[in-house]
C-alpha cells in the first residue's frame, strides 16, 4: 500500500506521515528528502527536477508498502498517481507558521523569516510552490480516495480518521 500525505507547510504532514509508518511498519518517504540536496543549513539547494523525480520514483516504487509526506505537486507528475490513498491535511495559517516558527527554533536555533512569509501565503497562493488552490486542483484529478482532514487534531485522532478511511484489509488496526 502507498499513502500519500500532503497539505501546506506547518499542518503536520511530516508527523502523521511518520505516525502512520511505525504504527504500520511502513518505511516513511518525505518529500524535502528528493526535493532538497542535503545541505548545512538544511532547505538551500534543490536537487535537479530529474534527479529527483527518478530517485523518488526508485524508492516509492521498490516494492513494500510506503508512507510519503510532503508535496510533490510541480514535480513528480509520473508518480502522482500511484497511490492508494492520499491524505490532504489543511490547518489555519497563523497555527502552520506558529509551528513552524518553533520547528525552526528548536531545529536549527532561529526562524527563517522569508521561509515563515512563504508559508503564510499558502491560502492565497505563493508565486512558487504550494498553495492551497494548487492543492485542491490536484486533489481533484487524483484517481485514487483522497481523505480531507481540516482541523487541529492530536496525531492520534489523524491516525484513527486514517484507519476509518481505509477498507480493513488495507490498514488493519493492530496489524
Amino acid at each position: 500500500m502507498r499513502v500519500h500525505i500532503t497539505g501546506a507547510s506547518g499542518s503536520g504532514t511530516s508527523t502523521l506521515g511518520a505516525a502512520l509508518a511505525a504504527e504500520r511498519s511502513m518505511r516513511h518517504l518525505d518529500a524535502d528528502g528528493y526535493y532538497w540536496l542535503p545541505t548545512t543549513p538544511p532547505f538551500q539547494t534543490k536537487r535537479d527536477p530529474a534527479d529527483r523525480l527518478a530517485l523518488l520514483r526508485r524508492d516509492l516504487l521498490s516494492g513494500g508498502d510506503v508512507v510519503l509526506s510532503g508535496s510533490i505537486v510541480g514535480w513528480g507528475a509520473e508518480l502522482e498517481d500511484a497511490f492508494d490513498l492520499i491524505v490532504f491535511l489543511y490547518l489555519p495559517a497563523a497555527l502552520r507558521v506558529q509551528r513552524l516558527r518553533q520547528r525552526e527554533i528548536e531545529h536549527l536555533g532561529q526562524a527563517d523569516e522569508a521561509f515563515l512569509r512563504w508559508a503564510a501565503q499558502y491560502d492565497e497562493g505563493p508565486p512558487e510552490g504550494r498553495s492551497l488552490a494548487r492543492h485542491q486542483a490536484w486533489l481533484a484529478q487524483r484517481a485514487c480516495p483522497v481523505l480531507r482532514l481540516q482541523a487541529d487534531e492530536s496525531v492520534a485522532q489523524r491516525l484513527d480518521l486514517v484507519r476509518r478511511a481505509w477498507p480493513s484489509q488495507a490498514i488493519r488496526p493492530g496489524a
